[in-house]
């Protein structure tokens, strides 16, 4: 399978938003200001064609004020920001082949026909899920810029010359380039959840919401039929309460609210078109009776529509939904209805009132079939998106759960030691409870604040079901999972609120979804979900539910094992998981935890899915979307539709696809992996774990401090005042290490892993016959491309104790020549991404645009720490984090 797809270097976007980039530094900053940037861009391109002297580059730096400096900086952040959206348009980002039409040629050829692939998609799920964590550094109002100019490129596409208000396109560009180049790109304040919650909505309404329907649209046309809407969207945010002390049940009412302000205004913009255009009159065509009873009870009396019942049916919806939006919001819609009416009582509702008219129109008006695809697309929509928009997820630490269960059982008088009873006794004691009708908290008695706020956050989900519909809330994620007794814990809170019942047959409105992170985690996971579905009352959930979710999470088993083990204990365990769930009779859906690079489970999605253990997809997938990768994958509506498109894809290929592998070599294979992995977990914990000093050379060596002061996220960036790598939070710890240009949570104890094996022949065969194993490399090639040792061989002069800098970056640097030789030689290439032109023209494209700043960053670094006050050395530092991130693209 070849790709048509041109590469970055012919894309006439960046070549055209790089143009009046230019101009406008040269207008606003002039031309001397133009010139020096202009000559260090040239010399660190000449740079890596391989013309220039490195050192060259360097003395041009050097020579910058500190107000050139910053200028500089700005200007090759918004140069990274314009090529990253160039480059979406073009779809560079997203994988070759991964559509829909491509999946269905290629299962045809294996036998499986289109009616299998639509029987699944029937009963599929796939979610993408946004979360807060903090990786995204640029702030809204750039990225508001940054989505204009987009609007005006597809303008441009079309071959229109002027905007609606008249405005010529290119000068409109300028104006919003002009704008982002006079735009602070820095928070200065604290980022808030509902801060966060602005932002998600930002892609959920302005992007997500006008793609979806017409993806459906696209496949519907493919398929021959209408796909049940398998592909709906999920977010973490105002939800989440792991390590957030600012999450609380305020914000969750306030993102689901400001939710679903935005999807029910588009829904009221999009009945008024539809009653613009429905005209049809009862006198030129027939209309069914359920049409005319919702025509007749509309309330609409105009007689210069009596004869319209489409009209006047859709007064009748409009006014309800009118209704409804004010239900939510206690106030009055933007277009306020002409007519009176009781709110919708759920989404289903307003739903069949829609499909009465569609079907009418269908079999009565007799209507070509594009003249109602508006209609077709609200019905998708409402279908979709339900009055919530997005499924918000409930996320909260085991920890959390058992010192607000061991409170309401002693304040109750029903254990005043929790804490101290074995497993064996706390599931008993729990299963009691929840089998019990009485409550156990008390109106009347005294509880701690954490208590409070864990059962005001049940309690506003159980009020959230009751307003949007029990879709709104359907998942409660329980962090650092270990027990049976951390998952009972969950449905105690659930009972509290009425959102599990135990008396008779076991109901639970909101799933528990046990988060397995660490390698032991990941290891115990079988056991632990077999413990959990042998309780009578769990297997029965599970049953009526349909499922039982599972997440695993990347960041913390990369931190704890490094990426080689991490990625197959991932594996392993999800192969484990299916046994089970296997064993029981019930599905199982995998909600994978994953983040931007590498060492957080970043790289290709539609690889990653088609990776996953042969017969364990099933239709069914929940994956992350974090940080700056939702403005990668999201940030355009080109981009996500071929984003959107493609994890779809890869979940029916990975669910339908015959396996590629024998069992014969599944186990010859999974063998080899299982001496690498043990061979490269050695080797990382004895680097970061064991070497002496090395949490103080990572400390000093990368800008760690100096991230954590950035104001990108509302949760705090370590788990505690500790200095150990244990107690980092995984994001900063990746961060960094990209930052500095390492990236070593994403390849280190691999090189070693493979340079010992001893079975190179065995390890191409692998990568040949293998989606895991060519994943795994693929991802591991990616970092290596972005990595550079020479840049990172700066920043190590950062660290004060030089015979400590000298020995461990020495040991990193020589590990990383023996990573990239050894994956050079069983890739059979002799350069990296040599056979992956797409991705490289991508990389090399940004390079000459990293390395002076990360030149810059390194000195600003010395002179910030030396104790040098002035603030635009701290500006320049936050702005060239900023600018290197952005460059990255999957740096966190």
């Amino acid at each position: 399978m070849t790709s048509t797809k041109p590469t970055i270097t012919q894309n006439a976007d960046v070549r055209f938003l790089g143009r009046l980039l230019g101009n406008v530094i040269r207008r606003y900053g002039g031309d001397t200001l133009f010139q020096r940037i202009e000559a260090i861009r040239a010399a660190s391109v000449d740079r890596y064609r391989g013309i220039a002297n490195p050192r060259g580059l360097a003395t041009d730096l050097e020579t910058l004020s500190l107000d050139e400096t910053v200028a500089f900086v700005r200007s090759f952040m918004l140069f990274s920001m314009l090529a990253n959206l160039a480059e979406d348009r073009q779809g560079a980002v997203a994988e070759n082949e991964a559509t829909l039409a491509s999946t269905l040629a290629f299962l045809n050829t294996q036998g499986i026909s289109s009616l299998q692939a639509a029987a699944l998609l029937d009963r599929a799920l796939i979610v993408p899920v946004l979360t807060a964590h903090p990786t995204e550094v640029m702030r809204k109002s750039m990225l508001d810029h940054r989505n204009r100019i987009a609007a005006l490129m597809r303008r441009r596409d079309g071959g229109t010359d002027e905007t609606a208000d008249g405005e010529l396109i290119v000068e409109a560009i300028a104006a919003q380039i002009a704008l982002a180049w006079q735009t602070r790109a820095l928070r200065r304040e604290r980022l808030y959840v509902a801060d966060e919650v602005d932002t998600a909505l930002t892609y959920l309404r302005d992007v997500f919401l006008p793609v979806v329907p017409i993806l459906y649209a696209r496949w519907e046309r493919l398929l021959g039929h209408r796909p049940a809407s398998f592909l709906r969207l999920g977010t973490w945010i105002g939800g989440d309460r792991d390590g957030n002390p600012h999450v609380t049940a305020d914000s969750l009412h306030w993102a689901l609210g400001r939710s679903a302000q935005a999807l029910l205004v588009d829904y009221l913009e999009q009945l008024n078109a539809l009653g613009a255009e429905l005209s049809v009159s009862s006198e030129l065509a027939s209309v069914s009776e359920p049409v005319k009873r919702l025509a007749l009870s509309s309330g609409d009396v105009n007689p210069a529509r009596a004869d319209e019942p489409y009209r006047r049916a859709i007064t009748g919806i409009y006014a309800r939904l009118a209704a409804t939006y004010q239900k939510f919001t206690s106030r009055a819609p933007p277009r306020p209805a002409s007519v009176g009416a009781e709110p919708y009582p759920d989404a289903q509702s307003l739903r069949a009132d829609l499909a009465v008219l569609e079907q009418s129109l269908e079999a009565e008006s007799k209507l070509e079939r594009g003249s109602g695809s508006a209609l077709k697309r609200l019905i998708r929509a409402v279908e979709t998106f339900g009055f919530h928009l997005a499924a918000l997820d409930l996320r909260q630490n085991a920890d959390v759960h058992e010192r607000v269960t061991a409170e309401l059982l002693s304040v109750a008088g029903v254990a005043p030691a929790y804490t101290s009873l074995d497993e064996s006794d706390r599931v008993a004691l729990l299963r009691r409870e929840l089998a019990s009708e009485r409550l156990l908290a008390s109106p009347f008695a005294s509880y701690s604040q954490e208590t409070l706020s864990e059962l005001a956050i049940v309690r506003a989900a159980a009020e959230a079901h009751r307003r949007y519909g029990s879709g709104c809330i359907t998942t409660y994620i329980v962090s650092k999972c270990a027990n049976v007794s951390d998952l009972l814990e969950v449905h105690i809170l659930l009972k509290e609120a009425g959102l599990y019942r135990g008396h008779g047959r076991p109901h639970a409105a909101i799933m528990a979804v046990p988060l397995f992170e660490t390698i032991g985690d990941l290891q115990r996971a079988a056991e632990v979900m077999t413990a959990w579905l042998d309780l009578p009352e769990a297997f029965t959930i599970a049953q009526a539910h349909g499922f039982q979710e599972v997440m695993v999470g990347y960041s913390d088993s990369n931190k704890d094992g490094g990426y080689l083990t991490s990625v197959w204990s991932l594996h392993q365990a999800t192969r484990s998981l299916d046994a089970v769930f296997e064993k029981f009779g019930t599905s199982m859906q995998i909600f994978h935890g994953r983040g931007g690079a590498v060492g957080r489970g970043g790289g290709s999605s539609f690889a990653a899915i088609r990776a996953q253990p042969h017969g364990t997809v099933r239709g069914r997938i929940r994956i992350t979307e974090q940080g700056e990768i939702i403005a990668a994958k999201y940030g355009t509506r080109e981009s996500a539709a071929a984003n959107l498109e493609s994890i779809s894809a890869a979940t029916l290929l990975a669910s339908l696809e015959k396996a590629s592998l024998s069992e014969e070599n599944r186990l010859r294979f999974a063998a080899a992996m299982d001496k690498l992995s043990t061979e490269a977990c050695r080797a990382y914990r004895s680097l970061v774990y064991e070497t002496p000093g090395f949490s103080s050379f990572f400390r000093q060596m990368t800008p760690l401090q100096e991230i954590s002061e950035l104001k990108i996220g509302s949760r705090p960036a370590s788990r505690s005042q500790s200095e150990r790598i244990e107690d980092l939070r995984a994001i900063p710890w990746v961060f960094s290490w990209a930052q500095a240009r390492v990236m070593l949570p994403g390849w280190y104890g691999v090189g070693q892993a493979l340079a010992s094996f001893g079975d190179d022949a065995l390890l191409r065969e692998m990568q040949d016959a293998w989606p895991f194993f060519r994943a795994t490399l693929d991802n591991l090639e990616m970092v290596l491309s972005k990595s550079d040792m020479n840049i990172a061989a700066r920043y190590a002069t950062l660290v004060l104790e030089r015979a400590l800098a000298d020995e461990i970056f020495g040991r990193i640097r020589d590990t990383w020549s023996v990573t990239q030789e050894r994956l050079l030689r069983i890739t059979g290439q002799s350069r990296l991404l040599e056979k992956n032109p797409s991705l490289d023209a991508s990389i090399r494209l940004r390079l000459p645009y990293i390395e002076p700043l990360n030149l810059l960053q390194v000195e600003l670094l010395k002179r910030h720490r030396a104790g040098e006050t002035d603030p635009r050395v701290r500006e320049g530092i936050q702005l060239s984090i900023n600018a290197i991130a952005t460059a990255l693209r999957n740096s966190g």
